[in-house]
């Protein structure tokens, strides 16, 4: 019994100086305080405050919070902010880290200081983290280590993510809009079927006549609602799940998916230029960073957000490795707008390609913007229209034979 309890170790805060007398703090696992500051001392801290770490309230764990691009996004800037502020690369991490407020996130950002601290790059430390640090995030890190210009290539890369991230927002805020109305019109429809026209249909059955056939499909309609409803909610959830499921784990269905975007009416030329946008930003970045243009092209496809395009950059990356031209890869590709390849060509021949694509993402993004803008007052007539189609139809279906009743009398 004694061995397990010496052996118990606890999680201590504590406060001290480094060995530059610097102000330091962070958390240390031991089996005392006594222990734990023996530690600290042999890491060349001087501890003046160790304290037992309180356990968390009940439920604590619920909300560590997934870590999203939006945080990245912001760790991002603030990183670019401190460094930029003269704040040592370890210190900005411990402030940004401390500060956050999603837990996973404060987590992560110690995992990633730690390594720094034991000798790892920036680069290195990051690349531990795939699923939050792409490659085209390392990369351009490793590339303003290289350079000895990381506070500058912190900016791109904040720039960068901000971008794309707003990109994200607007194909999200043109797809959320009829989605929810559809949603709710097959809710909304459900329960009239379900609670409000049989209350009809007992109505109609005393008429002792026969019932016009639009009112007679959706009682017939209402019917199956009510003895199989098991079954209507079951296929809806089935789908949905096979649907999620799909894209989760199957290629081909995501590439069928991505395809299906960029020929979808009224959507699919939001989708286009979206890609078109984030291809030129990414390559814009990535060659301004001084990433060799073959390199940067692999890197690029990943970030396309769509295998057609992906496809056709990396067959432009093989292309442009037997000696032709971004322009020419480009134009034979047939996926990027005569001015998108103009503004190539001239950027070529100025020496100014990372600047030339800069100017094609911000006006993707305006094109983008303005799209999503006119999609939402286009949609609103449409939505409503379906709408009047669906819950009016079945209403007047169910006073339809109210006013057949009225003419006779």
């Amino acid at each position: 019994m004694a061995e397990k309890a010496t052996s118990k170790q606890d999680t201590f805060l504590w406060e001290g100086t480094d060995k530059r007398g610097n102000r330091a703090k962070g958390e240390i696992r031991g089996v005392s305080p006594t222990l734990a500051k023996a530690e600290l001392r042999r890491q060349g801290i001087n501890p003046l405050k160790v304290r037992k770490k309180p356990k968390p309230l009940l439920g604590g764990a619920a909300r560590k919070k997934k870590i999203t691009a939006k945080d990245i996004s912001i760790f991002s800037r603030q990183m670019a902010t401190m460094m930029s502020s003269g704040v040592p690369l370890v210190q900005a991490f411990d402030i940004v880290g401390r500060g956050h407020e999603n837990p996973a996130m404060q987590e992560m950002l110690m995992k990633i200081k730690n390594d720094i601290e034991g000798g790892n790059s920036f680069a290195e430390a990051l690349s531990k983290f795939p699923n939050h640090f792409d490659g085209l995030y390392c990369n351009l890190v490793n590339s303003g280590e290289q350079a000895g210009i990381l506070e500058t290539m912190l900016h791109k890369i904040a720039i960068y993510k901000e971008k794309i991230e707003a990109i994200k927002g607007k194909i999200k805020k043109a797809l959320f809009y009829p989605t929810s109305v559809i949603v709710a019109a097959i809710i909304v429809t459900g329960i009239l079927l379900y609670f409000v026209v049989p209350q009809f249909a007992a109505l109609f059955q005393g008429f002792g006549a026969d019932l016009p056939a639009l009112t007679q499909l959706v009682i017939d309609m209402s019917n199956f609602m009510v003895e199989s409803w098991y079954i209507v909610v079951g296929a809806i959830v089935a789908v949905v799940y096979a649907f999620i499921n799909a894209k989760k784990k199957s290629q081909g269905f995501r590439d069928a998916l991505d395809r299906f975007a960029l020929k979808a009416p009224i959507f699919g030329d939001i989708f286009r230029k979206a890609t078109i946008a984030r291809f030129a930003r990414t390559l814009s970045t990535m060659f301004a960073a001084g990433v060799p243009l073959v390199e940067a092209m692999t890197t690029v496809a990943g970030a396309a957000g769509n295998v057609v395009y992906a496809n056709a950059i990396l067959r432009m990356r093989d292309e442009i490795s037997t000696g032709i031209s971004l322009q020419q890869a480009m134009r034979q590709s047939q996926l990027f707008p005569n001015m998108v390849v103009q503004l190539v060509a001239i950027g070529e021949e100025a020496g100014s390609i990372d600047a030339m694509l800069a100017k094609v993402a911000d006006f993707y993004e305006e094109e983008v913007d303005n799209a999503v803008d006119g999609l939402s007052s286009l949609m609103e007539p449409l939505i409503m229209a379906f709408l009047g189609v669906i819950i009016g139809g079945l209403v007047i279906a169910m006073y339809l034979p109210i006013f057949k009743m009225g003419e006779v009398v």
